[in-house]
């Protein structure tokens, strides 16, 4: 993020952002400062929405959340992470460029000897021909010996290369996949969304978006304590990325105890098919204890399905899913509800 207010703005930001940590569990250090920073100047809407979204479940935000809003709504992936793989790639590619570049002029000094022994054939001399037979077979070997070099640079440099997609994949990852749930978080499902909206819909179809939120999630926070709650929040992401296998869909937590999946080319009886089929099997999950394996709690969840209408951006078309995902609880939770 570049910040560009001035020095009497982030002089006058900066009591309003210390009185906002103030209300807040997580220590005073850059992350939390930058989050309530970003919050209290209000330049990263997303950021505030998500912001605003936990503090309705944990009234004083602790570390791990300020880390979690940091790192989906602010950070990207780190400089030192794309400088190494960057260095990485360029030294890969001066390597093969070095091992081709010392195969070409073996092939040059190849072809001027083959050149001379062509002569040398057309010629009576045979002490000449034996000279030029003598440089060929010599010659031969090098550029075997050369191209035998070129061929591991390029192996090698064919794994490395490898190595450094998976490097650039995990890095992506801790930048758009939630680490407790392994499925997308808010930033990357924002990213999905983006390209979504440039895709359009095949014929007789829709992209869908379903809105889902755990019911009574607080009470069990507080009932249960916040490692249980967040045992429930990784369950529910495995039974999601298991539920849904429609082609191209995204799951994703939205925030909190709130999650989306996003389904391209679909049509709102499919869409709302993959909401009741989640919303069942989320109720028949049993959350055991560890130790008793005996079941300690049951979930009921609650969704709103919206199909993208036509010119309609991210933000109204997840403000109507949300709203009918509020209306499923507000005509008594664990149903689905289809938008106007």
């Amino acid at each position: 993020m570049l910040y560009t207010e001035s020095k009497e703005k982030s002089a006058e930001l900066l009591r309003a952002v210390l009185a906002l940590m103030n209300q807040h569990s997580a220590a005073f250090n850059p992350v939390t400062y930058a989050v309530c920073y970003e919050y209290v100047a209000g330049i990263n809407g997303r950021l505030n929405q998500a912001f605003d979204h936990f503090t309705r479940t944990e009234a004083r935000l602790s570390d791990n959340t300020m880390v979690r809003l940091y790192r989906e709504h602010i950070a990207g992936i780190d400089d030192k992470t794309m400088e190494r793989i960057s260095g990485d790639m360029q030294r890969v590619m001066t390597g093969m460029s070095e091992s081709a570049a010392r195969t070409g002029n073996e092939a040059g000094d190849f072809t001027q000897h083959l050149a001379g022994l062509s002569q040398a054939l057309q010629s009576s001399d045979t002490e000449r021909l034996g000279l030029h037979l003598g440089q060929a077979l010599q010659q031969t070997e090098a550029m075997r010996s050369s191209a035998a070099a070129l061929q591991a640079q390029v192996a090698a440099s064919q794994r490395e290369i490898e190595q450094l997609r998976t490097d650039l994949q995990r890095a992506r990852e801790d930048v758009f996949v939630d680490a407790l749930t392994r499925v997308l978080n808010r930033k990357g499902l924002d990213h999905k969304m983006g390209q979504l909206l440039r895709t359009p819909p095949n014929a007789g179809t829709q992209h869908a978006l379903v809105m889902l939120d755990i019911d009574h999630f607080k009470a069990i926070n507080d009932g249960h304590g916040h490692l249980m709650g967040d045992r429930v929040l990784s369950a529910l992401g495995e039974l999601l990325r298991l539920s849904v296998g429609e082609a191209g869909s995204t799951v994703a937590r939205y925030g909190g105890e709130e999650f989306a999946i996003l389904l391209p080319h679909a049509t709102p009886a499919l869409a709302k098919e993959v909401a009741e089929r989640v919303r069942l099997r989320t109720k028949a999950l049993k959350i055991r204890h560890k130790q008793t394996n005996e079941v300690v709690l049951t979930l009921t969840l609650s969704a709103g399905v919206a199909t993208q209408q036509q010119g309609e951006d991210a933000t109204a078309w997840i403000a109507r899913a949300d709203k009918a995902l509020y209306q499923a609880k507000e005509s008594g939770r664990d149903r689905v509800s289809l938008a106007a």
